[in-house]
């Protein structure tokens, strides 16, 4: 098992460039997957909406658990956005040589190999929060303005992330891991958990590029956010469900999500990078422990409503940002989670 090591020619790679390693894109086995991949996948019929069709967009998220809607960015939000994705891979994978990944090889969570949990202290990320594009599509969904931020990261694969991510879902019910809480829904009573609820917590996944048949779009199982059966793993999952990716989407467009919903990478057999940033919001009626992850000079930029969306996320205090050694691979020496849970 290879462990994370530095790349010491990472920093003057192209973005593009920084995938492929220990792998060949013309193996025999990537064509064929490739060839197979652009004439198979992708769900037929993808509704693709426009920001003013907020009922339309919020009908298919109650009914399908995710919605894509496109030109949630303008050209210079999408640069600006794209700058900051750049410079951040760039980050990560100057601290991972051999592209050991956290979510699998080539393929990373930004929140997951940051020391805060999340990328909120980069106000290419903070700029996701109140988008007139996107602020009324949440509002829809939630029946009200009052939701909050939990944070934002999203997730990046780099060309070569030949394998499927395993599909899964977001959150589940409250489980204690010694002084950590993972979710905050529980019934005594055993009579529900938390797929019977209205929609609890919602993710904007930001696509900043064209996402295709091979560039490693992420495949969403419609109807799943109230299902109640076991997920399928990789080895049972029919080949309709590792069919089933959101494209093809537009550069600028945003899929929102129920993280209930069933949901797994696929791979990035392309020249290019996928990255997703995101930002995540919660229910005004649903919390769950979150660290602090947005600095203060960074919560000063923001709207009024960006602040009353943040203002649980918000450091008063200094706030160590940056990397952990492992990048939350698991491999390698670990760091802990030294923020302050609210």
């Amino acid at each position: 098992m290879l462990d994370i090591a530095d790349d010491q020619v990472a920093a003057d790679l192209a973005l593009d460039d920084l995938g492929w390693v220990d792998r060949n894109p013309d193996a025999e086995d990537v064509v064929e997957m490739r060839r197979y991949l652009e004439t198979n996948n992708g769900i037929r019929g993808l509704e693709v909406f426009t920001p003013d069709q907020v009922e339309q967009a919020r009908n298919v998220f109650y009914r399908d658990g995710f919605v894509v809607v496109q030109d949630a960015l303008n050209s210079d939000q999408l640069a600006f956005l794209r700058e900051g994705v750049d410079r951040e891979i760039h980050e990560i994978a100057k601290r991972d040589r051999h592209r050991v990944g956290n979510r699998g090889s080539h393929r990373y969570s930004f929140g997951g190999a940051s020391l805060t949990g999340h990328q909120m202290h980069n106000p290419e990320w903070a700029m996701l929060i109140d988008l007139p594009t996107v602020t009324p599509l949440l509002t829809a969904i939630f029946d009200s303005a009052d939701y909050i931020s939990r944070g934002g990261g999203g997730d990046f694969c780099l060309p070569g992330a030949k394998e499927y991510q395993a599909l899964h879902s977001d959150m589940g019910d409250r489980k204690e891991f010694g002084r950590l809480t993972m979710g905050s829904f529980r019934d005594p009573r055993g009579l529900l958990n938390y797929r019977d609820l209205p929609c609890p917590y919602v993710c904007c996944n930001f696509l900043t590029v064209d996402v295709n048949e091979i560039n490693g779009a992420t495949r969403q199982i419609a109807g799943t956010q109230h299902s109640q059966e076991p997920i399928p793993t990789l080895k049972t999952e029919p080949e309709w469900m590792k069919l089933s990716a959101v494209c093809p989407a537009p550069a600028g467009s945003v899929m929102i999500r129920d993280v209930r919903a069933w949901h797994g990478g696929t791979p990035n057999l392309s020249d290019h990078v996928r990255a997703i940033p995101n930002s995540e919001f919660y229910a005004p009626w649903f919390r769950e422990p979150m660290p602090k992850s947005m600095p203060k000079h960074i919560y000063d930029t923001l709207s009024e409503h960006g602040k009353k969306v943040c203002r649980f996320i918000v450091a008063e205090n200094d706030l160590a940002t940056g990397y952990r050694e492992d990048l939350g691979s698991g491999y390698g020496k670990k760091n802990k989670l030294d923020q302050e849970i609210a």
